[in-house]
């Protein structure tokens, strides 16, 4: 029996010395070298630059700029130019009952010009309708390019985690391989029972599995990992958190939330579009007054007609007032006042929201903290503990299931690491995320910052043309 655990712990000790209890940089004995690795920041940019999700919400915003020049449209003249023309059979009967019949050739061309001088300041409020929703959508853009930003965290440090789970599953298999193949030439002397050797199989085919899960796993992260950042993973650095951009206590935490996150900035913007919709709503009660001028050419070919062409050109001013339209102005006015009062609710509700998420990441991001330290000591612990047993094995003190618990309890300990690291990472991020700061200049990333101002200005003011400003 002496010998037999003599055996078992220089196994024990070979493939601890091979790299399987990897202590508390368990991501940095992972990690490629530097040169070739790519880092978190070079996947966030790539992530910036290419996330389809991302890139279809920029397409979005860019289509609600263009509600800004249609609302405009209602200061500017509309000019409609007319022609027609046809064959025209005439047949006359004259007092003296004589029939005279022709062919004609009437046509003519004219051009009106509409322009509307009032019109209850409808133009006016849909013009601030207009741009507030521009605002709101840009907020809303950027609230899911935080979201892109967090996914591809969460996807980076999955694919870095389950790696090293992966290896280090990997290194439990050998090992075990090993304790199987001691334990088997053991019992062929006759130093051991089948028992042991039961054992020892047990642990292998649960660590075979164990590895099999990983493996499934990293290929599931590494597949997200290329829908997010747009190619596949790499040789990857560990990643940092980003305490230096977070704030120091939970109140401030939550006053930035209310104050800069991108959902309470829009919904906040949404209220402001449901009232002056009502304005808008409104103005349908008002008079309007619009002024237009026309010019046309006629030319008729009428033998009976003492005129053949005809020249007109008039100016007319006209105003309408609205009496009565059956309720449909009274409805949609009150309709446009309960959908200010919803806007208005949810906008509490959106500060809810972010106030629970900024205090929910402020505190996850605190106890991820305590998590990695706690699970180093752990993994330290497990090592030593591991070491202990090999020693009291030698001494005949402990047996073959002893030593392949230890090993056990150290495989657990060092995936709780990994996974303590992990969530070390996405914490800290989630907690920027939560206080609406997870963006490219807060980050400084290499990469410009998309400006959803610039295709604004593009196209704020165009009078006509139907490319867009990228030409399509």
């Amino acid at each position: 029996m002496i010998g037999r655990a003599a055996k078992v712990g220089h196994v024990g000790r070979r493939v601890l010395q091979s790299g399987i209890c990897l202590g508390v940089a368990t991501w940095v004995g992972f990690a490629a070298p530097a040169a070739l690795a790519e880092s978190l920041p070079e996947a966030l940019a790539k992530a910036y630059q290419s996330n389809p999700q991302l890139n279809a919400e920029r397409a979005r915003q860019r289509a609600t700029d263009e509600n800004v020049p249609q609302a405009l449209a209602g200061y500017r003249p509309q000019i409609v130019a007319s022609l027609s023309g046809g064959l025209q059979a005439v047949r006359n009967l004259l007092p003296d009952n004589t029939i005279q019949s022709a062919t004609l050739k009437p046509w003519t061309i004219g051009v009106t010009v509409t322009q509307t001088l009032f019109n209850g300041f409808k133009t006016a409020n849909s013009v601030r309708v207009a741009e507030l929703q521009v605002q709101s959508g840009r907020e809303a853009l950027r609230n899911v390019g935080q979201g892109v930003l967090l996914d591809a965290v969460t996807a980076y440090t999955n694919v870095l985690a389950n790696q090293s789970l992966v290896e280090a599953q990997r290194s439990n298999v050998a090992f075990l391989r090993e304790i199987l193949g001691v334990t088997q030439r053991r019992l062929n002397a006759g130093d051991v029972t089948p028992t042991d050797t039961a054992q020892a199989e047990a642990r292998l085919s649960r660590g075979q599995a164990d590895l099999n899960a990983a493996e499934v796993n990293l290929a599931i992260s590494r597949a997200t990992y290329t829908q997010v950042i747009g190619n596949p993973p790499g040789q990857l650095r560990p990643p940092e958190p980003v305490d230096r951009y977070l704030p120091r206590s939970r109140d401030d935490a939550t006053a930035m939330a209310f104050k800069e996150h991108p959902a309470v900035l829009a919904a906040g913007f949404d209220v402001d579009v449901a009232s002056t919709t009502i304005h808008v709503a409104e103005s349908s009660l008002l008079p309007s007054i619009t002024v237009q001028g026309s010019a046309s050419h006629a030319s008729e070919a009428d033998p009976t007609l003492s005129t053949f062409r005809t020249d007109q050109a008039s100016v007319i001013a006209q105003m309408n007032a609205p009496i009565y339209d059956g309720g449909t102005a009274a409805a949609q006015t009150r309709q446009a006042k309960e959908l200010a009062a919803q806007s208005r609710l949810v906008l509490d509700q959106v500060r809810n929201q972010a106030r629970t998420a900024a205090i929910g990441a402020w505190v996850a991001n605190e106890g991820a903290k305590i998590a990695v330290a706690a699970s180093e000591s752990e993994v330290r612990a497990a090592g030593v503990a591991l070491e202990g047993v090999r020693k009291e094995a030698q001494g005949g003190q402990r047996t073959t299931v002893d030593v392949l618990n230890s090993q056990q309890d150290l495989i657990s300990a060092k995936a709780r690491l990994i996974g303590a690291q992990r969530d070390r990472v996405i914490a800290s991020y989630t907690l920027l995320s939560a206080i609406g700061r997870l963006d490219v200049k807060t980050l400084v990333l290499n990469t410009p910052d998309y400006l959803p101002e610039v295709h604004y200005h593009q196209v704020r003011d165009a009078w006509h043309g139907l490319r867009t400003p990228s030409g399509r």
